[in-house]
């Protein structure tokens, strides 16, 4: 790629992401929410995404040969602080490779910092460099806020827990007790530190570092039941203590069999991927089964396809 060409993306990138904060800034501020989708591959070429969260920029690039070059990540980022009018030091630039199975958990720095990141109400800590990911999915804030609506008074199961988001939420809605579920201690220590930042904690609110599989074995036979529930399981994940992997298409059906197990007549179980040629298999379950896929997607991401979710009721 030549230096003039590599200008023209990177004009073309800074114009486009100025104008879509131009957009959202200001709704997004009225309705309090610092962690917002500005870029998806909106330029078929410049396979990059960008995150907005709280006055900094996470540039993301999935990544090809077309692009793999020392100085197109560079110019990428020194565009997009010049269109935000940030410094270059809050943009956080990372390489996603496609089809790399794992790749959202995997560590990129130590600096173990966090930044408050407000979600309404909420505040989120979220940390910009350390993994792939944030601790925080900002295409879920219209799912957590189901969530929050249905948990007043409910015992609540948050499944592949990471961060506790949805604990938070559900705590904040009035939940009478919450149970995060994750493999990692890290990242359940990480939802405690996020429901005492907003004052939440307590000891209503539990945590089991487990395979979730094998915690909902456990369950079934030891008669814990749950009135509310939250699923997003990885794409793909191995227990190599187990010998055994989780593929969501391939397992998924058995995965929700063994949550409506632990489940009270009428509870509510939300489902939801972010796997791209997913094909869901939720006949027979014996649950009520609703798509919710559209109500769930945020105005700010042009992927419509970025999560499917569903909603079960169990008789």
């Amino acid at each position: 790629m030549t230096s003039e060409a590599l200008q023209r993306q990177a004009e073309m990138f800074g114009n486009r992401v100025r104008k879509t904060f131009a957009r959202l800034r200001k709704p997004m501020a009225r309705a309090h929410i610092e962690a917002f989708r500005l870029y998806d591959r909106d330029i078929p070429e410049l396979r990059l995404v960008v995150d907005w969260y709280a006055g900094h920029a996470v540039l993301g690039e999935y990544v090809r040969d077309q692009t793999d070059i020392p100085e197109f990540l560079p110019a990428m980022a020194n565009a997009l602080a010049t269109a935000l009018e940030i410094a270059l030091a809050h943009v956080h630039v990372k390489q996603r490779r496609t089809g790399a199975r794992g790749h959202r958990y995997e560590r990129l720095e130590r600096k173990g910092e966090r930044l408050d990141v407000r979600e309404g109400d909420l505040t989120f800590l979220c940390n910009l460099d350390d993994f792939i990911d944030t601790g925080l999915y900002a295409d879920h804030r219209l799912t957590r806020q189901l969530v929050r609506d249905d948990a007043a008074g409910k015992d609540f199961l948050n499944l592949y827990a990471y961060t506790g988001a949805f604990t938070v939420a559900a705590a904040k809605g009035g939940a009478r007790s919450t149970l995060s579920v994750d493999a990692s201690q890290q990242y359940l220590d990480w939802a405690r530190d996020n429901l005492a930042r907003n004052g939440l904690d307590g000891p209503q609110h539990t945590f089991a570092a487990i395979d979730t599989l094998q915690w909902l074995d456990w369950a079934q036979r030891a008669g814990q039941r749950f009135d509310l529930a939250w699923v997003d399981p990885p794409s793909f994940s191995a227990n190599r203590a187990q010998g055994r992997e989780f593929d969501v298409v391939r397992d998924h059906r058995t995965l929700l069999l063994a949550v409506i197990a632990v489940m009270r007549p009428g509870g509510v179980v939300y489902f939801s991927t972010n796997h791209q040629r997913f094909v869901a298999d939720l006949a027979d379950l014996g649950a009520t089964v609703t798509d919710i896929s559209a109500q769930t997607l945020p105005v700010d991401y042009r992927n419509q396809h970025v999560h499917r979710c569903w909603r079960l009721v169990v008789p």
